[in-house]
């Protein structure tokens, strides 16, 4: 297993994290799985065992109910180093407070985040989502409360969009508070949206990425293949809807390529999936679920599998989407660009 630092910040963290949204199975994430403690238990350890050092979950899974869980597996004195990460932004309760991203919610979010994970610290909190009511001097303070309390040692944003972290990590200098560490995306070689700005401006400012769904919820898998129907037992089977494909034929010649790869080099479509993204600049981990033991090893092998670079080419000519404004008229300042810039754009300089 490979670590890379998160971000600015000295913690390193391996670069398959686990993730948990498989456990619990209350209301909407019943449609992604329904683990209970024994089999969460045996994933965590097979997890734990093969290096990865990173779990990540959230207070909205299942209600809390996966935090509860994770609390009784790995809750108290952690054992081999393990890292936990949660998120709190959504709503947790019937009152018209108990979401978002106020001093109020933050501050009882996290204080329940870490009654139900039986710890007294949570290693990576992170905001779920934009809250655009709140103004982010106080939720940047909230969360600087919490670090300076010791209840959370580091901060990190996901689904915001560039200015929204732009704005955070401003106020965050100006009023000397914590600063976000990482951010959580989606980024497959099917949805490589956030090449536009989220990934350069993690190149730029220094900050963790860590990839949410790096598979597409199965969609990238292999499993899901050109004219045939949706396979049972999958999640998309069960009426999950994200991410959204746009172009459903681009998404299966994605899904050709990265069958045709996995066969020749005897792995499986989602190992080549995991290696395109874990390769790319800007990404410290991909965040690996599932239901099934054998999901978890197959995915866990991708910390090992390196694409050649005539693979990683193929990958990344099928994949690559257009230069959108104002990124097709900077090709025109290209004496002058950023290793961020490059991120996004040298692909165009080359073709």
């Amino acid at each position: 297993m490979e670590y890379r630092l998160l971000g600015r910040t000295g913690l390193k963290v391996s670069t398959i994290t686990m993730g948990t949204m498989t456990i619990g199975g209350k209301n909407w994430a019943k449609m992604t799985g329904d683990l209970g403690v024994n089999e969460a238990r045996r994933l965590v350890d097979m997890c734990l065992d093969a290096g990865v050092n990173l779990i990540d979950t959230a207070d909205i899974y299942s209600d809390g109910t996966c935090e509860e869980i994770l609390g009784e597996i790995i809750g108290g004195p952690r054992k081999n180093g393990v890292l936990i990460a949660t998120k709190a932004r959504f709503q947790m309760g019937a009152s018209p407070n108990d979401a978002g991203a106020s001093r109020y919610h933050l501050i009882n979010a996290c204080e329940a985040s870490l009654k139900r994970l039986k710890t007294d610290v949570i290693d990576l909190y992170q905001l779920h989502e934009r809250d655009g009511l709140t103004p982010l001097e106080e939720t940047m303070e909230a969360l600087d409360t919490l670090v300076r309390q010791g209840k959370v040692r580091y901060i990190g944003c996901s689904n915001f969009s560039g200015w929204h972290i732009m704005k955070a990590l401003g106020i965050s200098e100006r009023d000397r508070r914590a600063r976000f560490a990482s951010q959580q995306i989606h980024y497959t070689l099917e949805s490589r949206d956030a090449e536009y700005e989220l990934l350069p401006i993690s190149i730029d400012q220094g900050l963790g990425v860590l990839v949410w769904a790096p598979i597409a919820g199965g969609l990238l898998s292999g499993k899901h293949r050109r004219n045939q129907e949706t396979p049972a037992g999958t999640r998309q089977f069960a009426g999950w809807t994200e991410p959204p494909i746009r172009d459903e034929n681009r998404l299966w010649n994605i899904v050709d390529e990265l069958v045709n790869i996995g066969e020749s080099r005897g792995v499986s479509a989602a190992q080549v999936a995991l290696a395109w993204t874990l390769g790319r600049p800007g990404v410290t981990s991909v965040i690996a679920g599932g239901r099934t033991e054998a999901q978890f090893a197959d995915n866990l092998a991708a910390a090992d599998f390196k694409l050649s670079v005539e693979e990683r080419a193929r990958l990344d000519l099928i994949s690559q989407q257009p230069l959108i404004y104002p990124y097709w008229h900077q090709l025109n300042a290209r004496d002058r660009l950023s290793e961020a810039d490059l991120s996004l754009i040298r692909p165009h300089l080359e073709g």
